[in-house]
């Protein structure tokens, strides 16, 4: 195994990778394509954790002054003789991210901007000596660099400072090198984002207007700029009047395999570390997306899973992507639900497609707005796929693997849960019947429950699958009783029963099987759920812990219908 070469989780530095020996998958190929299709300003917007950062800080070590043309040894790059000679190492590069712009109020917010500009400015001090800028200009140049009174690194600039500081400093570069500037903008949509949850969206699309106004429009010491985000924000609120704007999203072809992994990147890499017998696993769970006419892992997924298959081959793949992105925007889904979203989300967590009409341009404000704004966002965020193009802007489309399925699955019932136990009594009373042995009561009250909730579709997701959601459902129902022992998966007999339930004050111990139902015959199921109980002896752990009643329950469920059958 190659111990020695790690695997660079987190790590969004193209040198350090480089350098201190790293795996790298190849994207250089992504200057190749900037530079023959060529675009004055570029913006790629993808979902997050797909490769954008690592990405730019690629581009700016190629681009920038006093290059290590070492780097790129042995990559796709260094076999383009002639645009190395061209353009590495031969521009100035401003480069920040936006990424940290995230404060409560608007003044904290525009104070971080002011960081994060600042401190890139700070890296050009040379400026300072430069014998081509007159003292003015160099004072122009330390109003960037000025440092709040507190002494601390805390860069202070008036707002007008700030709107103007990327043209200025373009500017100030240019004049000093004789060289037009190269600008990236790394994750620009955060602070619009970050604006709209905390209630100063309009002052920071104001700002953010002006400040890319001033460097991407009127500046004729720009040579080129590459923004990425997530989002694709709509030109009228912040890229107004903005001409020559190459906007390469997740539907465009061009650029399509350079932002996360394709298979044949990811065999080679499970390959190094062998690991090939995890292909088809990480597969599953990872793979799935489609940018252009691409598909794609996501790296973040597949690096981390990786480096925890090298410690222990037996390691089970988990959400990782789920750690890195918030769910607000599913959770809102769920919230804003008519009965038609809830059978499309059903269909979609079964493997099925549904249609819709995608907008990529929308604003912050917008995105909440309606149910068909929020499916464009699950789509451009990585929420769900691309199946395939039905028309101009509408798509077929599906969840892409099954980390996001998973995602789905466990967003949809903690938000079924939430709403059930707003209604203790109807609970209670849901609780009670089983305790009774009521399970007319119990069929009745489960099926307004199904009714409420999405319902799981006869489509592409295996039959266990569609269980393991069901007994979900019910486990989160019953689990309302604090006061009842309430085990998932328990080993008893033979097997593993799917749910079991002691009482301990009464002696009673409850057993419960729960099938899905292939077919409409909802009772054949629910007698296969009392025989699995009685063959496999699952009631022996419940009797060995001095239950003396034991209730046993074979539960069937198909779509948003139950049927329940009980034996003592």
């Amino acid at each position: 195994m190659h111990s020695s070469v790690k695997l660079p989780i987190g790590i969004e530095d193209f040198e350090e990778i480089r350098t201190e020996g790293f795996y790298y998958i190849d994207k250089t190929g992504l200057i190749t394509e900037l530079l023959n299709h060529w675009g004055k300003v570029n913006l790629f917007t993808r979902p997050r954790r797909f490769g954008k950062s690592l990405n730019m800080s690629m581009l700016r070590y190629f681009f920038s002054y006093g290059c290590d043309a070492s780097l790129f040894d042995g990559l796709a790059i260094s076999q383009e003789t002639e645009l190395c000679e061209k353009y590495m190492g031969k521009f100035p590069v401003i480069s920040i991210t936006l990424k940290g712009v995230d404060a409560l109020e608007y003044n904290d917010a525009q104070a971080a901007l002011c960081s994060v500009i600042g401190s890139e400015a700070l890296r050009f001090q040379f400026l300072l000596e430069s014998d081509r800028l007159s003292i003015k200009e160099k004072d122009q140049y330390s109003q960037l660099i000025k440092i709040d009174t507190s002494g601390q690194q805390v860069f202070h600039m008036s707002k007008d400072t700030l709107v103007n500081s990327l043209k200025n400093l373009s500017f100030l570069l240019c004049k000093h090198y004789g060289q037009k500037v190269i600008l990236l903008i790394d994750e620009y949509d955060v602070p619009l984002d970050k604006a709209q949850q905390h209630g100063y969206y309009d002052e920071m699309v104001s700002l953010i207007r002006g400040l890319f106004g001033q460097v991407l429009k009127t500046n004729e010491n720009l040579y080129f700029a590459v923004l990425t985000g997530c989002l694709r924000i709509a030109k009228e609120s912040i890229f107004t009047g903005l001409n020559n704007f190459k906007i390469l999203s997740i539907t465009n072809i061009q650029f399509d395999e350079h932002f996360g992994f394709s298979d044949t990147e990811v065999k080679a890499m499970l390959e190094y570390y062998r690991l090939s017998e995890k292909h088809s696993l990480i597969k599953e769970w990872y793979d799935g997306y489609r940018f252009g006419k691409a598909d794609v892992y996501c790296p973040w997924d597949v690096i981390n899973y990786t480096d925890q298959l090298r410690t222990d081959p037996d390691t089970r793949p988990r959400a990782f992507w789920i750690n890195s992105s918030g769910n607000t925007i599913l959770r809102t889904l769920l919230e804003k639900a008519t009965p038609r979203t809830r059978q499309e989300l059903g269909e979609l967590v079964s493997g099925a497609c549904i249609t819709k009409k995608i907008n990529e341009e929308l604003t912050y404000r917008e995105l909440y707005d309606s149910l068909d704004n929020i499916w464009s966002v699950l789509f451009t965020t990585g929420y769900l796929t691309k199946y395939r193009e039905i028309d101009l802007n509408t798509y077929e489309l599906v969840i892409p693997n099954r980390e996001i399925r998973m995602i789905f699955t466990e967003q949809i019932l903690t938000w079924f849960q939430e709403e059930a136990r707003k209604d203790t009594s109807a609970l209670d009373a849901f609780c009670e019947a089983f305790q009774k042995g009521d399970a007319e009561e119990i069929e009745r009250r489960f099926t307004a429950y199904l009714k409420k909730t999405i319902s799981i579709r006869d489509t592409a997701v295996r039959k266990n699958k569609k269980e393991n959601f069901y007994h979900g459902i019910l486990l989160g129902l019953l689990s309302h009783r604090e006061d009842w022992i309430v085990r998932s998966s328990a080993e008893s007999g033979t097997g593993y029963s799917d749910i079991q339930i002691e009482l301990t004050d009464e002696d009673t111990g409850i057993v419960i099987e729960l099938k899905y139902a292939e077919s409409p015959n909802l009772e054949a199921s629910c007698q296969e759920a009392l025989e699995q109980i009685e063959e496999k002896r699952y009631a022996d752990r419940l009797i060995d812990e001095g239950m003396t009643t034991i209730l046993k329950y074979g539960i069937a469920c198909r779509r948003n219908a139950c049927m329940v059958k009980m034996d003592r």
